[in-house]
């Protein structure tokens, strides 16, 4: 058999080991490599891919599924050099997968920042080998997807946070309204921007200072009120006046401080209509070893389905709590009576949320509660805060954290020692201080030193506890 000879519309019936053959082949002509990037096997389609003699258009269209092939494909010097443009020939989803290779030459984010495509510039914008002339470059960009990735982007300086705090476009804004370095100035800004999705952002930000609270409390959008409700670090009047709000999203927020034949069985268990298996999983005769298997269902109809269950027993409660769905192991963290093993596999979920609701658990020992409050995430380390049965020794690091958020949240505790009282009421934090003062029953001297507190917030709260 000769390549050239092969008819293109017979291609994709060749067998793998033929059409490997094939597509391997320096003889392979243009016509026989587009008919091969069609065929059913990958193995066939990454082989063209990696052809010299793939033409342009073809390449453009495997770049996506095979970009590592593609880059590695020996005629590409002599391609680019007749196609200056290439890569903006290619689609969009092809060049992306191209920056997804972590060693892509400099080539690729030459041609993804001329694309036209900007959601492929937004790609390249989020890349971490970015210089900083680049960076600045896609931070002008008209795409609003792109300057959005920038505003991402962990290394950014404070010119171009400064510059992206004031973009025209709410989304980018609402990206910078959540960096831990956004300079004061530049955040109250945002307090009193006029897209209520960016206000809203602000109200989410763990470190809202004192004065951005109060000023957001007047906001006259139900959601940039209920956001800021749902704070647990909020003044008490202040949630005192949500609590009156007009918009019943706004109160509620306020509200918050979680006998068939046995061969019929086996039959349904193997039912290709997860619906069926999903039946199967609520009968209330279904056993153990079934529901263990059924947990690692493929279809996310079957394991949502085996949260309706309160009988579950340890192997299905522990497949579940590794569901690939966020909301289901959320689920899992939360309830009630959950196996040693699946806390320990909870422990190291990759979301923080899901950190979080473990950390307030009563049954969760002091060494797994310790885990979680050296936790990376504030959010997590808070919430350990918040833990009934946390110790002296953990309760004095968070007392200690980075994070005024944790702080605050150690500092309403009815709980703390004399010692860490003493050290909270001298916080650099307003809002930690704010809480003490709210503390009842405050020893006599730290009452004193309150009240001669520089924050008028710290006095006015500390008569009212008088």
């Amino acid at each position: 058999m000769t390549y050239p000879d092969l008819d293109p519309r017979t291609l994709t019936a060749l067998g793998p080991a033929g059409a490997l053959e094939a597509a391997a082949s320096a003889r392979a002509t243009a016509e026989t490599l587009s008919g091969l990037s069609a065929h059913p096997d990958a193995r066939v389609r990454a082989q063209v891919a990696r052809n010299p003699n793939t033409p342009a258009e073809v390449l453009g269209g495997l770049a996506a599924q095979f970009p590592r092939e593609f880059l590695a494909n020996p005629g590409l010097p002599l391609l680019r050099l007749a196609r200056p443009g290439l890569l903006n020939a290619f689609p969009g989803d092809a060049v992306a997968a191209l920056l997804g290779v972590p060693d892509a030459p400099a080539w690729v984010s030459d041609g993804a920042l001329r694309h036209d495509d900007a959601s492929v510039r937004a790609v390249l914008a989020a890349r971490p080998d970015l210089s900083a002339d680049r960076v600045a470059a896609l931070a002008g960009d008209h795409g609003w997807q792109v300057r959005e990735a920038v505003a991402k982007r962990p290394d950014l300086p404070e010119e171009l946070r400064r510059k992206l705090a004031e973009d025209d476009d709410y989304d980018v804004r609402k990206a910078i309204a959540l960096r831990s370095d956004l300079p004061g100035d530049a955040l109250r800004a945002l307090v009193g921007d006029p897209h209520s999705l960016v206000r809203a952002q602000v109200a989410r930000r763990l470190d809202l200072p004192l004065d951005c609270m109060l000023t957001l409390a007047t906001d006259d959008d139900p959601d940039v009120l209920a956001t800021l409700a749902r704070r647990l670090d909020l003044p008490r009047k202040v949630r005192e006046w949500l609590s009156q709000s007009t918009h019943p999203l706004v109160r509620a927020a306020a509200l918050q401080a979680w006998s068939v034949p046995a061969a019929w069985l086996e039959q349904a268990e193997h039912d290709a209509d997860p619906d069926v298996r999903a039946a199967l999983v609520r009968r209330p005769d279904a056993p153990p070893e079934l529901l263990e298997r059924l947990a690692r269902d493929e279809s996310e109809t079957v394991r949502r389905a085996l949260l309706e269950r309160n009988d579950l027993p340890e192997g299905a409660v522990l497949a579940l709590a590794q569901a690939p769905e966020l909301d289901i192991r959320l689920h899992v963290a939360s309830a009630e009576d959950v196996p040693a093993s699946a806390l320990d596999a909870l422990l190291g979920d990759e979301s923080p949320d899901v950190r979080t609701i473990l950390a307030v658990r009563p049954d969760l020992g002091p060494e797994r509660l310790a885990r979680l409050g050296a936790d990376a995430s504030a959010e997590v380390r808070r919430g350990a805060a918040l833990a009934p049965e946390v110790t002296p020794d953990l309760l004095a690091d968070l007392a200690a954290d980075p994070s005024p958020g944790v702080r605050r949240t150690v500092a309403t505790r009815a709980d703390l020692p004399a010692e860490l009282l003493r050290t909270l009421a001298a916080d650099p934090d307003e809002g930690v201080r704010l809480m003490i003062a709210a503390q009842p029953d405050l020893p006599a001297d730290l009452r004193a030193r309150l009240a001669e507190d520089e924050s008028e917030n710290v006095r006015r709260e500390l008569r009212k506890e008088a």
